[in-house]
């Protein structure tokens, strides 16, 4: 007899349903999948397997204190297990079939959130990961590489809010439908179905950006990252980069390449601040973050 789905938070930690998707060899596991799009893996065709299957978990808003998490715009939903959750944008409309937790103010009025299935997004692994800044907050201003079918690009949509945009660029056309469909309900994301290697084609789309993140899983992506830099990231702006390491050398070990793409980084005007693993949600990524262009310090006025 299958155990009962519905438990575990939808695979928040590796439990129940969510959590198995990890041995399926990655691609079908998450909307956000490789970015790129010129991976044809079936881009975000994973819709709705690990993260939405428990929908028992977290209902029963009595027992669910939502508090902020230490990244502004990024709330803890505390009840039975802890949960990721971001404030939703669109209430009552689910993205790629994830829990949602309706929770009560003492007027009456009710606030919606969305659990953040870190096995299906990069960006909610780096954040249990203890990653010390994602730069991307409340108003912010963020082009997405390697959108896929927009199961991150949501949470980032929910955290920038009706005051930021997410420029969310993917080159399939399979997951470029969802992700075109998922923006037409929220006016914060600007799809573009466009490859992220040339950036001169969807110039006249993106203003200048304080946050780039990137998860194209290519060999050249740290090439891919600073091409887009120099036409829309502004000096002193942030990158948030996922880093695959078989995608880039399978034959040397995982902390060598992230070394070696580091070094990439390094020559194209990006200064990384930090790395860290995205362990036990992924095996061998890792997600580094730092600025670009930074301004050098003052020197004190004599």
């Amino acid at each position: 007899m299958r155990p009962p789905r519905g438990r575990g938070g939808g695979g928040f930690r590796g439990r129940g349903d969510g959590g198995r998707g990890r041995g399926r060899g990655g691609g079908g596991r998450g909307g956000d999948r490789g970015g790129s799009a010129m991976k044809s893996r079936g881009g975000g065709r994973g819709g709705g397997r690990g993260g939405g299957r428990g929908r028992g978990g977290m209902k029963g808003g009595s027992k669910v204190i939502v508090e902020p998490h230490r990244h502004e715009g990024v709330f803890v939903a505390k009840g039975k297990e802890d949960a990721l959750v971001t404030k939703n944008m669109v209430p009552g409309e689910a993205v790629y079939n994830e829990k949602r937790i309706a929770v009560q103010n003492e007027d009456g009025t009710k606030i919606e959130y969305r659990v953040w299935n870190p096995f299906r997004s990069k960006l909610a692994a780096a954040i249990l990961g203890g990653v010390d800044n994602i730069w991307i907050k409340p108003g912010a201003k963020v082009l997405y590489l390697g959108a896929a079918s927009g199961t991150t690009v949501s949470h980032v949509s929910d955290v920038v809010g009706p005051t930021g945009v997410v420029y969310a660029v993917e080159f399939s056309h399979r997951s470029g439908r969802d992700l075109v469909n998922m923006a037409k309900k929220r006016t914060n994301v600007i799809p573009i179905i466009e490859d992220a290697r040339h950036p001169a084609k969807y110039r006249m789309l993106v203003g200048m950006v304080d946050v780039i993140f990137s998860d194209v899983a290519q060999p050249d992506q740290a090439r891919i990252l600073a091409l887009n830099a120099s036409y829309f990231l502004k000096a002193g702006g942030h990158f948030v980069i996922s880093i695959k390491a078989n995608c880039i050398d399978s034959t040397v070990p995982a902390e060598a390449v992230f070394q070696s793409e580091v070094k990439k980084l390094q020559q194209e005007q990006f200064k990384p601040f930090e790395q860290v693993t995205l362990e036990p949600f992924e095996r061998d990524h890792a997600c580094v973050v730092g600025g670009y262009r930074m301004p050098k310090k003052q020197k004190a006025a004599t």
